[in-house]
């Protein structure tokens, strides 16, 4: 890998006539048959570029498929660019963002190739001649993908498929039709289906618990002629689906099957039925879900902030619909961390009000962590004589400069990074972190990330090991220094400083083959 032509391919500064070179240099190299080589790595580089030209993006797209392919889903190729022959990936592509002309997608749905077929049938809006031969393939993988993406009245029609692959890809379909969905799960009115994927290769009865190779069953696929695990995964997607209709989904709330009951439990329209019956299941992972669930109501979620499991509680602290009162009391119990939970974000301004008066320092450090308080809240926190608060509060904006560095003076080492983070930190207090004593290496990498970081701080960064490519890739690092560390041992550190717009231009031609 060229660390160096890879950095100046991300440069965003780098001119249009280098630009261009760089295209030569990845050309040639795929043109001498280098692979994966350091051409393929500058392409990729010069792909990602949002001021790339069309004639620079056919250039590219030419002599790559795999540079193709990402600029065809960037929208920076149209079909006149591509040729379906030589680049059928790219096509593809191009039909799959609804860019591909029809003729395309006729072409595509007889080619030889199983693979172009099946990525074919995932592509939206495909004709309705088209759609009919993809639903007639004979390989099961085709039929079931275009299952998976399709429109209702073509989801609906195989859902009847004799094969209970294609069946289970009509169930995670969210197009298809709410009734339909029903019936897959009911099964009433569907003629059972007659194969799945096990009774394909073996004979039944099969339990395929380790997948041999060349082999794609999954572990633990079943069949004794009812095609058993297949027609469970088809209901545990029905069950994941927001098309199918809750009433139908609740009977499984006392299934046999664990996994059917998880699924279940994190639905949105949960009737309150399902969700008491739900709330009382023997297994943990059931009631965590449950638990975050929206549709719970507020009897339930104060029942489950008292379960045994941990995450059964530390999911109910992260339902937005948690009363206030058990969210307070569950904060110094569930280890939820400083993390900005949904009803803390939703809180009034009087709830707000409530949340920074709590004898709780885990409370005020949980309402820390919005970014939106008002003046007076947020300046009493940021005072506050607990550092777990101050390291939620420290990258909030709007704080001063002496209130930043208070905190320091107070606890150290335990809120410099954090302080490091704050929009607002100016560049004496962000040379200030980077010369504390004793030092601490992620406030280095806070600092080198900065965009207010100035010249002696991002020295100062240098001197660590993890922060030196972040600061050797920031705009305000000095030219000269930049182009010492063009010659630095570790490659990601020379590639950073290559990607830094403030590296001078005429080292960047000088550079660039």
């Amino acid at each position: 890998m060229n660390h160096i032509l890879c950095g100046l391919a991300a440069n965003p500064a780098l001119p249009a006539e280098l630009v261009d070179r760089l295209i030569a240099v990845a050309i040639a190299d795929a043109d001498a048959g280098a692979g994966a080589g350091a051409g393929a790595e500058i392409a990729a580089e010069l792909a990602a570029r949002p001021d790339l030209g069309h004639a620079q993006a056919r250039a590219l797209a030419a002599h790559a498929e795999d540079i193709a392919v990402h600029l065809a889903y960037e929208g920076r190729l149209t079909s006149a660019d591509i040729d379906p022959v030589a680049q059928p990936q790219a096509a593809l592509a191009l039909l799959d963002t609804g860019a591909g002309p029809p003729e395309w997608a006729r072409r595509f749905a007889t080619d030889p190739v199983t693979e172009r077929r099946e990525k074919l049938a995932a592509c939206p809006d495909l004709p309705p001649d088209v759609t009919d031969t993809l639903a007639a393939d004979s390989e099961i993988a085709v039929v079931a993908e275009l299952a998976l993406w399709t429109t209702p009245d073509m989801a609906a029609r195989l859902a009847r498929h004799p094969h209970a692959e294609v069946r289970r890809a009509v169930a995670a379909n969210e197009a298809t039709p709410p009734a339909v969905l029903e019936t897959l799960l009911t099964g009433n009115g569907l003629p059972p289906a007659r194969r799945c994927l096990v009774c394909d290769r073996e004979r039944t009865p099969a339990a395929h618990a380790r997948p041999r190779p060349a082999d794609d069953l999954p572990p633990g696929a079943f069949c004794t002629g009812s095609h058993e695990s297949t027609l469970h995964e088809m209901w545990r997607q029905a069950l994941s689906n927001p098309a199918t209709p809750a009433r139908a989904a609740a009977g499984f709330a006392d299934h046999s099957s664990g996994l059917l009951r998880w699924a279940l439990a994190a639905r949105p329209d949960l009737p309150p039925e399902a969700g008491r019956r739900l709330a009382e299941d023997p297994l943990p992972g059931v009631r965590a879900d449950l638990a975050e669930n929206p549709a719970l109501d507020a009897a339930h979620l104060r029942a489950l902030a008292t379960d045994v499991s941990p995450d059964v509680r530390r999911s109910v602290a992260h339902n937005p619909q948690v009363p206030l009162d058990v969210l307070t009391s569950l904060a110094g119990t569930a280890k939820i961390g400083a993390t900005l939970l949904p009803r803390i974000a939703a809180a009034t301004p009087a709830e707000v009000e409530e949340l920074a008066g709590s004898r709780d320092p885990v409370v005020r450090m949980l309402l820390a962590a919005r970014r939106d308080l008002p003046p007076g809240i947020r300046d009493a926190l940021a005072a506050d004589t607990d550092a777990k608060v101050l390291k939620s509060i420290a990258p909030h904006p709007g704080l001063s400069e002496a209130r930043l560095r208070a905190m320091i003076d107070r606890h150290g080492v335990r809120v410099l990074a954090r302080v490091a983070t704050n929009p607002d930190a100016s560049p004496s207090l962000l040379e200030h972190v980077t010369r504390h004593d004793p030092p601490v290496q992620k406030a280095f990498r806070e600092v080198a990330r900065h965009p207010g970081a100035t010249a002696p701080s991002l020295l100062a960064c240098l001197t660590d090991r993890q922060a030196r490519p972040a600061a050797a890739a920031h705009p305000s690092l000095p030219a000269e220094v930049i182009v010492e560390l063009l010659g630095d041992d570790e490659g990601r550190v020379a590639e950073a400083a290559a990607a830094n717009p403030s590296l001078p231009r005429t080292v960047m031609a000088k550079l660039t083959p």
